[in-house]
């Protein structure tokens, strides 16, 4: 199965769908008619569902199995053939390896689309799409070779058993939008991108087939290839989250939403759905104004939508599973069957070895001088462990009372108080060479509600807000408590694990601290944190102004994409 879902062409629709890319430019009325004849679930045509229609070209189809093609390629199984051209799984006999064949006439009306969009995919060469390797006019027949890749799976396949849990939802539309964003920087567009065209490898990243070629075959065109992409992106998440396709028609094995209620948001199809991916989908799919929960605007771009991603909380995964221990068994020693081995023969009963008699009393002068030597010497012995025991616990009474001293003195010395929460009057965002990140959420960090946060911008490439000049001093939050009080402990939620950060404060007397120069006092090193940094000083320091300091920021789950912030601020004195 996962074979031939990595080569066959996204030809095969369901007869109710409608495609968003077709919205723009519908097919032909016998592309129609072949889809109403292929299946609901899956894009790949039997031998036995092949069209054989008028419309195939006579040379196409005398293909066969063992056919070599530029004396490299052969032939192994026909996976798609529709409207005149075919797919195969084919052999590079050079390199000796599997490959994928669409192979059409020289003299197909889509020819020539389909020759120059493969040759303008396969100069794209990002691993996230399947790899267009070859593109070739060759004896009346244009072929194009892609990759085959024998351990990926359809999405199809995959949604066919359950809907993807939040964690590889998010991954899938993260992945998928960063792709489409970069193939149309690039010039590219797909505007066929389905479950079917959506592979998951062993591995869990996804990867996309057809860019360009796949609408080229069909014909497809449209005035908006981003926003025709972007909502084909959101069908995608929607159809991941609820296992429902969002129109009323049934396609691609998934059941269409009831008639007549319109597009509901997948939170209210399944339940326990996450929230923020329910939104990121209607932001996606709803591209004539903003949802009804939250008044963001909709994603019509895949780029709107990649930054939209990176505003999101992230997406943890779920905590692994372990299986019950075994209960514990014993032994046989541990049962007592080594000590007691089993009785040979008999009636079972463990036999008495017999017990030898006492060797007899010694007699005479030697022995009476021989016992009254070992009577002399266990005196001595007895005589001398009781001088140690003596000794030893005389040191132990001495040890135990030098402790007891010691211990009252411990309990007669003042304790560290524990400190009391200081109220934060305000907060400002620590921006000293640079335009401000979020100055609006500044206020999430010190609202008491962990599931606020002040959030920085993402940053590509490095950790340290970008590697730029005016970022060497980082980032981060003054808190300013009104006056100056005694400060003896901080705590600090991070909104991301893996911060490089520490806490300073500014002099008593400061007014206004804006530089990093203004905050002379360390009242934590400089280290990567994880989600809490939490620090009790030795003494307290007195200050107004307090800096939570940020250096480097951790990954944001992206391939080369960094982001960090803060979810909560408290101090106490």
């Amino acid at each position: 199965m996962a074979d031939r879902s990595t080569a066959a062409v996204d030809v095969a629709d369901n007869s109710g769908e409608e495609p968003l890319s077709a919205k723009a430019d519908k097919a032909t009325t016998d592309e129609a008619k072949a889809q109403q004849k292929a299946s609901n679930n899956t894009e790949t045509a039997r031998p036995a569902e092949q069209d054989t229609s008028a419309s195939a070209d006579t040379g196409a189809q005398e293909l066969h199995s063992g056919h070599k093609l530029a004396r490299r390629y052969r032939l192994e199984e026909c996976v798609t053939r529709l409207d005149g051209f075919s797919s195969w799984r084919a052999v590079d006999e050079k390199l000796r390896r599997a490959v994928g064949v669409h192979v059409l006439p020289a003299d197909h009306p889509r020819a020539r689309p389909v020759l120059a969009a493969a040759r303008s995919a396969a100069l794209l060469g990002d691993p996230r799409f399947v790899q267009v390797l070859d593109a070739v006019e060759e004896n009346d027949l244009v072929y194009v070779v892609h990759e085959w890749l024998s351990d990926a799976t359809e999405l199809t396949t995959v949604l066919a058993t359950s809907a993807l849990e939040p964690h590889d939802a998010f991954q899938l539309v993260s992945q998928i939008s960063q792709a489409m964003a970069s193939a149309h920087r690039e010039g590219l567009s797909h505007l066929r991108l389905t479950p079917n065209s959506v592979l998951r490898t062993e591995s869990g990243q996804y990867r996309i087939r057809g860019l360009a070629v796949m609408a080229a075959l069909r014909g497809i065109t449209t005035t908006e290839p981003q926003r025709t992409d972007t909502e084909a992106i959101g069908a995608l998440l929607y159809a991941a989250l609820t296992q429902r396709w969002p129109y009323e028609s049934d396609a691609h094995g998934l059941a269409g939403l009831p008639k007549g209620v319109g597009l509901i948001a997948p939170d209210q199809v399944r339940a326990g759905v996450h929230r923020g991916l329910s939104e990121l989908a209607m932001r996606a799919l709803v591209n004539d104004g903003a949802t009804a929960s939250r008044q963001d605007p909709p994603c019509t771009t895949p780029q709107e939508l990649v930054a939209a991603i990176a505003d999101m909380p992230r997406v943890r995964p779920p905590e692994p599973s372990f299986t019950a221990t075994p209960a514990y068994q014993r032994t046989t020693y541990q049962q007592g069957a080594y000590a007691q081995p089993p009785a040979r023969g008999g009636t079972g009963a463990a036999r008495m070895a017999p017990v030898p008699p006492p060797p007899p009393p010694l007699q005479g002068r030697a022995g009476r001088a021989l016992k009254w030597t070992v009577s002399a010497l266990l005196i001595a012995a007895i005589g001398l462990g009781s001088w140690q025991l003596a000794d030893n616990l005389l040191k132990k009474e001495s040890k135990t009372g030098s402790s007891d001293n010691n211990q009252r003195q411990d309990d007669e010395r003042p304790k560290k108080h524990a400190g009391k929460p200081l109220a934060i009057d305000d907060a400002g965002e620590f921006s000293p060479l640079d335009s401000p990140l979020a100055p609006e959420k500044v206020s999430a960090a010190i609202d008491k509600e962990p599931g606020t946060a002040w959030i920085t911008k993402r940053y590509e490439g490095y950790a340290n807000f970008g590697n730029l000049k005016n970022r060497l001093d980082g980032s981060g939050i003054i808190v300013d408590l009104g006056s100056a009080k005694n400060v003896s402990g901080i705590d600090v939620d991070f909104y991301a694990p893996g911060q490089t950060v520490e806490v300073l404060a500014a002099d008593p007397a400061a007014a206004d601290p804006t530089a990093l120069a203004d905050f002379p006092h360390k009242l934590t090193t400089l280290q990567r944190a994880d989600d809490k940094l939490s620090a009790a000083l030795d003494k307290p320091v007195r200050t107004r102004y307090v800096l939570i300091h940020i250096t480097e920021l951790p990954s944001d789950g992206t391939a080369d994409g960094y982001r960090g912030g803060i979810s909560e601020i408290k101090i106490t004195g």
